[in-house]
């Protein structure tokens, strides 16, 4: 098994819930896939790209029930990303963990739990 991991915000995840699929973030939308990070990956990204957003929360999919959709890619300093250029079916959430900032303004994640 191989978990991966989606920071968006809580009204980006309930509309998702509506809808019963998450199309993606801005910028998941402008770079045309949907950004996942490793739980290795996952502090950095949300330090670097969420730092002072509240009101977050952490998806947690099973990377293999992703199928071909999911590509894994090199981005920051060469690490293999995984990228999923497909819409992110609401079933296939199997956790949503919240991200509450902490107290350097970072959101914290507990993705061990």
């Amino acid at each position: 098994m191989t978990p991966i991991y989606k920071i968006l915000s809580r009204a980006e995840w309930e509309a998702a819930l509506q809808a019963g699929r998450f199309t993606g973030s801005a910028v998941d939308l402008a770079d045309g896939y949907i950004h996942f990070s490793t739980a290795a990956q996952a502090p950095e990204t949300a330090a670097r790209h969420f730092a002072g957003q509240d009101g977050l929360v952490v998806l947690e999919v099973e990377a293999d029930d992703l199928g071909e959709a999911l590509r894994w890619e090199p981005s920051r300093g060469g690490d293999l990303f995984p990228h999923l250029y497909a819409d992110l079916e609401a079933k296939a959430v199997r956790r949503v963990l919240a991200a509450p900032l902490g107290a350097d303004g970072v959101p914290q994640l507990d993705l061990s739990t």
